[in-house]
């Protein structure tokens, strides 16, 4: 071999090895990249998870609070922060990386807690004692608050001391069941669940605002859309606002299933947590957690911009009713309005922050379960002889027409009065079909906002 050949031979070989070594490079920045995803996913989900055990944390010391407390004041303080705590347990739930055998019946029992803190924290605002039986249920839902802690804790130790991996409980692509591997049954999520078996619950029909869950779906309509329809909804709303989109998988959210999204907003920290229901692609749920330190615009302000968003993503001719303002965040009831008539069961919660307007949550499930057009809305008596079952006392301030839902999951049509006797203000409802009187609410004004009892 000449040298001219030597030099072609060693020329083609250190062209291979260049060619080696830029792949291997390629090769292994690809997978410190994936590596680096995967870690920085997994953080957010340790993240997720060590931010829940602190709100049951929270939960569980204000439970065993509420239990001993003697005064009005300091009891309705302390359910007032149980409800808090309990929804933002809820939410965290949603950011974990599990499907619909998972934690179930411990998203129910937070929500359930929620809406109970909520209606004993009205009990004590209008400065009534808690009954023996409320106290018993608080004691009960402190024990089981005390076993859901111990059972995240324990899974927390075992995810941090690298006995479980996240990799173990997420969902795998492409399919709506976990991987049940072995190392996981010694701490699964499903284990902490099967401790509210025994949970009967507490259900809380407050003033309409518990939302009626119906085999039938009525407010869902239209077509079952893909997760790429899904996605495009999502960008619809938020337009070029969106710096990156994650898909989370599908989930079931108050018997509704749904796409759930992870959005990204350009020039923003927080990540905004987003549900689309898989028929008829409507925004189920929405949560974005984000401190709010002002409060520069005034509830009428809030109100119509959460009105204008509900319109701009399908869910027209909503009506404010009730609200409640904590930490400068309005929560606002939206009923729908048909003709002149409100339909209570047709409830979404708007939570909008005092500082810039912005929209930092949606609750629409009331709505989902109950919408449809209403037919007999025809009342068989007048307003005037509605009047006269009334207490001549009451002090009409305002009347209309209402729709409201009752315990055993039915609606009437009723007149709505809106009155005062003394300083006490009140809303009665008249059945519009036979005259009789359905149910009476005391409203109550508080620092926070308008609640009903």
């Amino acid at each position: 071999m000449n040298e001219k050949q030597k030099f072609k031979t060693r020329l083609c070989i250190g062209s291979i090895l260049i060619l080696i070594i830029l792949l291997a490079t390629t090769i292994y920045k690809l997978y410190a990249a994936n590596e680096l995803a995967k870690n920085k996913e997994n953080q957010t989900y340790s993240m997720s998870l060590y931010e829940l055990i602190d709100y049951v944390q929270n939960i569980e010391n204000y439970l065993a609070k509420s239990t001993i407390s003697t005064s009005s004041k300091s009891g309705a303080e302390t359910l007032t922060h149980i409800w808090r705590e309990a929804d933002l347990a809820v939410s965290r739930i949603s950011q974990l990386p599990l499907n619909i055998e998972q934690l179930n019946k411990t998203s129910k029992f937070l929500n359930q807690l929620s809406e109970y803190s909520y209606s004993l924290s009205r009990k004590s605002i209008n400065q009534e004692e808690l009954s023996q039986e409320d106290i018993d249920n608080l004691e009960l839902l402190h024990q089981y608050s005390l076993e859901l802690k111990e059972g995240l804790t324990d899974i927390a130790d075992k995810i941090e001391s690298g006995q479980i991996a996240w990799n173990d409980v997420k969902k795998d692509e492409g399919t709506d069941y976990t991987r049940q591997v072995a190392n996981v049954s010694e701490a699964n999520f499903t284990d902490i669940d099967n401790n509210f078996n025994e949970y009967a619950g507490l259900i809380y029909d407050g003033a309409f605002s518990e939302h009626i869950q119906l085999a039938e779906k009525k407010g869902l309509t239209g077509e079952e859309i893909t997760e790429d329809q899904a996605e495009e909804k999502i960008k619809e709303i938020y337009k070029d606002r969106i710096e990156n989109i994650e898909r989370k998988g599908e989930l079931t959210q108050g018997d509704i299933e749904v796409y759930q999204f992870e959005v990204k907003e350009k020039n923003s920290e927080e990540t905004t947590y987003i549900s689309i229901s898989k028929k008829g692609g409507k925004v189920v749920l929405l949560n974005k957690d984000r401190e709010v330190t002002d409060e520069n615009i005034t509830r009428e302000e809030a109100n119509e911009k959460g009105k204008e968003y509900l319109k701009n993503i399908g869910y027209e001719n909503m009506k404010e009713t009730y609200f409640q303002t904590q930490e400068n965040i309005i929560t606002v009831n939206y009923v729908y309005e048909q003709g002149n008539i409100l339909i209570y069961p047709d409830l979404i919660k708007v939570k909008i922050a005092l500082d810039n307007g912005e929209i930092l949550g949606i609750e629409s499930t009331g709505y989902l379960n109950s919408h449809t057009e209403r037919t007999d809305t025809k009342a068989s008596i007048t307003m005037n002889k509605a009047k006269e079952k009334l207490n001549p006392k009451l002090n009409i301030e305002s009347e209309g027409l209402a729709i409201i839902p009752t315990e055993w999951k039915t609606e009437i049509l009723c007149y709505e009065f809106k009155g005062k006797v003394d300083e006490t203000e009140f809303l009665v409802y008249i059945n519009a079909q036979n005259g009789e009187e359905e149910n009476i609410l005391v409203i109550i004004e508080t620092p926070g906002g308008m609640l009903t009892m």
